[in-house]
């Protein structure tokens, strides 16, 4: 029983982690090629999940609401980069925040207004219901392990992407230095819409996702949102393995800890105590791991320009 539940919430853990790695992904790019804070990229998450919500459930399609969901969240990151955040880049990191928070309030109440407040059901398409058998007897959820396929599918796709092609070095040179390659005739206002929308529909698919493992509903951008910065402090601001290394982590550790802190404390503690406690320590577990990283890797583990 016991491997059966570590099995379990070892793959819990690793699919959380996907997930934040589609987050911190975006979160990192956008930082480290255009020096921006971004409150507001849990919104695109967000618009993601409400997106595929309302068009799964108008064409009765998972896999065209997704598509939505996604076209959705770009747009979106696209036409906020256009209006608002292209105004920003020279400003102070304080007048960044206060705006891309205020974009938060923005979208969460536009959110409102057009869906309601009421929660919507987005679940799994019938075909990636059911559970799969693994090794000691596990039962494990199918879309779960899809969500598992689609993040290391997006993690090897990124870094071809960045590696590889032309927009990559692009995007590389930007983080090393734009002054350089917009002399060289690359159109910079071009590449931070682009760079912006990509991580904006990043963030959209994650949303997209989880989006049928939980209620799709106004503010659920927000948790996670701080979960990604976790991942990039740890990882390296800028560093895409190290989103991939640090979200990862981040969501072993935390899945881990909720479940086994409790049991630990049980073996000396009454239940009720015992529940009480571990539950406390393990919503801290993630930030003390993040605090002992960054005592011996200040930059994080993977830091983008050492």
């Amino acid at each position: 029983m016991s491997v059966t539940l570590l099995i379990e919430q070892l793959l819990n853990g690793v699919q959380l982690g996907t997930m934040l790695f589609l987050m911190a992904s975006g979160l990192t790019l956008i930082f480290g090629v255009m020096g921006l804070i971004n409150l507001a990229h849990g919104s695109f998450y967000m618009v993601g999940a409400y997106a595929t919500a309302a068009v799964t459930a108008s064409t009765g399609s998972f896999l065209i609401g997704l598509g939505a969901g996604i076209a959705a969240a770009a747009l979106a990151g696209a036409l906020v980069e256009l209006i608002v955040i292209r105004r920003l880049y020279h400003r102070p990191h304080l007048d960044q925040v206060l705006a891309t928070f205020a974009l938060i309030l923005i979208f969460s109440e536009g959110t409102r207004f057009i869906f309601g407040s009421s929660p919507l059901r987005l679940s799994p398409p019938s075909w990636l219901t059911g559970f799969v058998t693994l090794p000691g007897d596990t039962r494990y959820p199918i879309y779960r392990l899809v969500l598992i396929g689609v993040g290391i599918a997006i993690s090897i796709g990124l870094y071809l992407l960045i590696s590889r092609t032309r927009l990559g070095m692009r995007i590389r040179a930007g983080e090393s230095d734009r002054e350089m390659i917009g002399a060289l005739g690359v159109n910079i206002s071009k590449l931070y819409t682009l760079v912006f929308a990509l991580g904006a529909g990043l963030a959209g698919l994650a949303g997209a996702l989880v989006g049928a493992l939980q209620s799709v509903q106004v503010g659920m951008g927000e948790p996670v949102l701080i979960l990604a910065f976790v991942v990039i402090v740890i990882g390296g601001i800028g560093s895409i393995k190290g989103a991939l290394f640090g979200a990862l982590l981040v969501g072993i550790v935390d899945t881990l800890g909720r479940v086994y802190l409790p049991i630990f404390f049980r073996a000396f503690m009454p239940p009720s105590e015992a529940t009480g406690v571990g539950a406390a320590l393990a919503a801290m577990l993630i930030y003390i791991l993040m605090a002992v990283i960054l005592a011996f890797k200040p930059k994080g583990l993977f830091a983008a320009h050492d």
